[in-house]
Formats: structure tokens, sequence, C-alpha cells
């Protein structure tokens, strides 16, 4: 069974600024229940440091029901749940020991790896962005000083008294 990309990125959420996935979506995935995933996790603590492996506190709960991540606190079994960074799902296949959490696993990484190459073109973008804007900026300051030089200069000639003109004057021919 090969997992369509689309519902494993619905999966990822970003929490203390990390890309995880919600330990109740992973055993779905990987075809257990929650409490067998979390069993294996407290055997094999010590597979799962904090970069691997994040355990939510209330706060970051709440927020995840406010956003509609969960559909209530209920929804999580009454115990605070897990959420694993990239490194800490590929960690659960090898605790796991089925295949199909090995080859739910693989999939979960190829979109990890997709998600983070579509970061790295968005962050070329804004920083070509940037740099336009940047310019453009420049350019907005160039113009307000032609249009200040022009506004002196209009003022100069508005406000210059007429001149008198010196020189040969021809008389002109009377009738």
């Amino acid at each position: 069974m090969l997992v369509p990309g689309e519902v494993l990125l619905n999966k990822i959420i970003f929490i203390r600024k990390q890309k995880v996935i919600l330990d109740r979506d992973l055993a779905l995935l990987y075809g257990v229940s929650a409490r067998r995933l979390r069993e294996q996790v407290k055997r094999n603590f010590g597979n799962f440091p904090e970069n691997f492996m994040l355990i939510l506190n209330k706060r970051e709960i709440e927020l995840l029901v406010a956003q509609s991540a969960i559909p209530s606190t209920r929804h999580l079994g009454g115990s605070m749940p897990m959420a694993f960074t990239e490194h800490g799902v590929l960690m659960l296949a090898n605790v796991l020991k089925s295949k199909q959490a090995v080859r739910v696993s693989i999939r979960i990484i190829e979109v990890f790896i997709k998600l983070r190459e579509m970061l790295y073109d968005n962050t070329d973008l804004r920083l070509a962005l940037a740099k336009l804007e940047k310019r453009t900026e420049n350019n907005a300051k160039n113009i307000e000083v032609v249009f200040k030089y022009f506004d002196e200069l209009l003022l100069k000639k508005i406000n210059r008294k007429p001149v008198k003109i010196i020189g040969y004057k021809i008389p002109s021919k009377r009738k």
C-alpha cells in the first residue's frame, strides 16, 4: 500500500519550529494502535533524543485543537501526544519492526525531503523578491529626488522677477 504524498503532507504540522507528525497519525499509517506505538517508544526511549521526538505540552495541544489539527483533547486518549520529526519517523520504523512501518517511513521521509526542497525553492524566490523590492525602493527614492528638483526649478521660475532686456533696441517703424 503506497500512501499518497498529499495525505502525508496533511499530517505534517509545525511545532517548536520543526516539521513533525503526531503519534496517532503515524500509528494509523503504520497499521498499529497509538497505544502500542507509545509503548514501543517508551521501551526504546533512549533511541528518541529531543530532535527525534517531542512530547507536547498542554498549550501546544490546545493550539492543535484550535487549529483543527485534532478534533478535541479527548481524541488523544488521555495521554500527552508525541510528535516525531523526520529522524524520529525513521527510528520508529526500526522500533516497530514491521514491513508496513518501514515502507510508510520511507514514503514519509520522501515527503519530508520534497517539503524541504519546496521550502528551499521558496527561500530562493523570497530572496529574489527582497532584492527586487530593495531595487524598487532605491528607484522610488531616486524618482522622489528628481521630482523634488523639478519642484525647486518650478518655484525658481515662478518667483523670478521679469528681467529687463538690455542691449540695442530696434525702433519700430511708424506708419
